[in-house]
């Protein structure tokens, strides 16, 4: 007789492994910004076992510095749901939001945001700043970061890697 872990304890021993899936589908976001030329970050908000909103970045395509990932997401969901109050919602995205995105994940109340890979250039829940833990503010969030984290970097280094090539910044 061979004795089985219950559940909790197998997600007791890695925390991160629910999001992994979810994460996958972030990264196939992720994967048509890519195939657009845009840098590939893309995102997923999930409301009970539902994907309610999804994106990818088009700042390129759409010529709109707001056009990230996130924040077509965070637009996606309310949407779906008919309220800009996200508070029941975990936001799942390949790269660590920017100071925009995580005022504008403060200002839809998501409770819980996962990232893939940091972002130590613009990074803004843990590398830089700690805008969805900042007290001053009147909500905050429970960040996880590290889900898929290399599939998540190399897909980004990919990118750079051949714009560099190409000559294009």
């Amino acid at each position: 007789m061979s004795f089985r872990k219950p559940t909790s304890v197998m997600f007791a021993e890695n925390p991160l492994q629910p999001y992994e899936m979810w994460m996958r589908k972030a990264l196939d976001e992720a994967a048509v910004a890519f195939e657009q030329g845009e840098v590939p970050v893309g995102a997923v908000i999930v409301h009970g076992e539902s994907i309610i909103g999804t994106g990818y970045n088009q700042r390129e395509s759409l010529q709109d510095p707001t056009a990230h990932a996130e924040i077509i997401a965070i637009t996606q969901a309310a949407q779906t749901l008919g309220s800009w109050r996200l508070t029941d919602c975990t936001l799942i995205v390949t790269l660590e939001p920017c100071p925009m995105c995580a005022g504008a994940i403060v200002q839809a109340r998501i409770p819980t945001v996962v990232y893939g890979t940091t972002d130590p250039k613009g990074g803004a829940c843990h590398t830089l700043y700690q805008i969805t833990d900042d007290e001053r503010l009147n909500h905050r969030c429970t960040v996880l970061g590290g889900v898929l984290q290399d599939e998540c970097r190399a897909l980004l280094q990919e990118f750079f890697q051949a714009r560099r090539s190409e000559g294009k910044k």
